[in-house]
């Protein structure tokens, strides 16, 4: 071959490669029933938007659903009709069907206890996974889908937005000096079928943990109609407390306090940072934010369940994940 043709052909080659690469990555989606589903696949397919995320496209869905969860039942069959009038998503039967058709999954449902059933045959195929929050609806199934991920070998994670919101990296670049104290503060509404900070003060943990990493070893909890307050001790002495805020217009955000001063968060964020992060550990396998770190959340959302129980006294972190260790 000439060396001008052998160079056309290369060019081409690659050419295609990249098409390729930039279109192969095929996404599906569990549980059609929560407004993720529509944001995150408005962000990957719709080209025309500024905050376009490249090399991912949504193309299959399961539908999913729970009946006895009001946010689910009453939004699941616009989300549904949404994605497939307007997206061209396919709506398939089953998951294992879904797993046949696609790269890598995204677990949306909204409820978060069929989230360990439901990833079961994601980890059997070997597809990584991002589990949107909350992560399980009981510590137990948290800790069994690590458990279960560690068998298959299997790739996942899971995280709030509110980890990668801009002003949170942001006020992580502040120097506060050797960090004490932080304070998160959000929205904690309830629902009943969850442990109580499961559902939507998981995020305010979130933001917690993001700033305090791992390390905390006991939780107390005072809960009144309006507010939870849940302060955790960390094993170098800082101390993380969350505010959780029912019937309050306050917002969120974190507040640092170091040996050099102190730090506030300055407004929100979108999802883009999320689903920019996801499609990177779609591509790479190598998840944002630890296995580890999210456990110890879920861990220290069941420790303040328990102090609830036991009248605000202090609860070790590690009691709680040995007493809640699956059985199988």
């Amino acid at each position: 071959m000439k060396p001008f043709l052998r160079i056309l052909c290369i060019s081409v080659l690659f050419s295609h490669s990249l098409t390729l690469f930039s279109d192969d990555l095929r996404i599906g989606i569990i549980g059609l029933d929560t407004s993720h589903v529509i944001a995150f696949t408005e962000i990957l397919n719709d080209k025309s938007r500024s905050n376009h995320i490249p090399g991912a496209k949504v193309v299959a869905a399961f539908k999913g659903g729970s009946p006895d969860v009001e946010s689910s039942y009453t939004r699941i069959d616009g989300f549904t009709k949404k994605l497939r009038e307007d997206f061209g998503v396919k709506i398939v039967d089953s998951i294992e069907e879904l797993c046949e058709q696609v790269d890598a999954v995204l677990l949306e449902s909204v409820d978060g206890r069929p989230h360990l059933d439901q990833v079961r045959p994601v980890f059997k195929a070997g597809k990584p996974v991002f589990i949107d929050k909350p992560m399980a609806g009981s510590l137990k199934d948290a800790l069994a889908i690590d458990r279960l991920a560690k068998k298959h070998n299997a790739s996942w994670f899971t995280s709030s937005s509110y980890r990668f919101y801009e002003s949170m990296i942001e006020l992580k670049k502040q120097d506060v000096g050797e960090l004490q104290v932080a304070i998160s503060y959000g929205p904690c509404s309830l629902e009943p079928h969850h442990p109580d900070l499961f559902w939507y003060g998981v995020h305010t943990v979130e933001a917690l943990f993001t700033v305090m990493g791992t390390g905390c070893e006991t939780v107390v909890r005072t809960f009144t109609e309006n507010t939870d307050i849940v302060t955790g001790v960390w094993n170098d002495g800082r101390v993380g407390t969350f505010h959780g805020l029912r019937n309050s217009k306050a917002g969120h955000g974190v507040i640092l306090f170091g040996s050099k001063g102190s730090a506030r968060q300055s407004g929100g964020g979108s999802y883009v940072p999320l689903v920019r992060e996801i499609v990177e550990f779609f591509k790479t396998g190598k998840p944002p934010v630890a296995p580890e770190e999210s456990v110890e959340m879920f861990a220290f959302m069941e420790a303040a369940d328990e102090s609830k129980r036991q009248g605000g006294r202090p609860v070790r972190i590690q009691d709680v994940i040995r007493n809640n260790e699956p059985t199988d």
